[in-house]
């Protein structure tokens, strides 16, 4: 691996799977054990760095999204498929929704991109057809996105919250997320 992909991973691990959101420059050139001045060098600032590693997230997201909204399968299927990205990627990268809230929410950071993305805009058609059919209950098609994202991601992201509030340890932890998908399942379908 290079010294900019090692930054770049490095900086990925820091803010997505520790949670160090506001990672300094020197914090990320000391656990990648580089001189803070080859991120300077590769990325110009830190910001820079923070709005490359947001972009590569949300386009390694996106194109496995997007593969499971384009899938020629029942929907059914295609939400367990759903399901089973996000909630892979959630579990590897547990801080990465909050990185890009708190990202996106920044008055420095600007977003390029401010269209709705073509596979949200066909999983939504798709949501109000099955609504249609029947096979969920009826409402407004982003209510259905908002409850399956709720349900897939709050447990993981309140995870240290939720461990310590009800006395949970690791392993139980880790056993009740890997059964959220059928609940899920059993939650948004009749």
């Amino acid at each position: 691996m290079n010294k900019e992909e090692l930054i770049k991973q490095t900086a990925k691990e820091l803010f997505f799977s520790k949670g160090y959101l506001h990672a300094t420059t020197q914090e990320i050139a000391d656990a990648a054990g580089v001189n803070r001045s080859l991120i300077n060098y590769y990325f110009r600032s830190r910001d820079l760095l923070f709005q490359t590693v947001y972009r590569e997230a949300v386009e390694s997201l996106k194109s496995q999204i997007d593969e499971v909204v384009y899938a020629a399968v029942e929907f059914k299927e295609k939400v367990e498929r759903f399901i089973d990205v996000y909630m892979k990627e959630l579990l590897k990268y547990p801080y990465r929704e909050a990185f890009l809230i708190t990202e996106i929410c920044s008055k420095n950071f600007a977003l390029k991109e401010k269209k709705k993305s073509a596979s949200l805009g066909h999983f939504l058609q798709e949501i109000e057809q099955e609504m249609d059919k029947g096979t969920i209950e009826k409402s407004e098609p982003v209510q259905f996105m908002f409850n399956l994202f709720s349900l897939m991601a709050l447990p993981v992201i309140m995870r240290p919250l939720y461990q310590k509030l009800l006395d949970i340890s690791n392993d139980n932890y880790d056993k009740l997320i890997t059964e959220r998908k059928q609940l899920i399942l059993t939650q948004i379908f009749k």
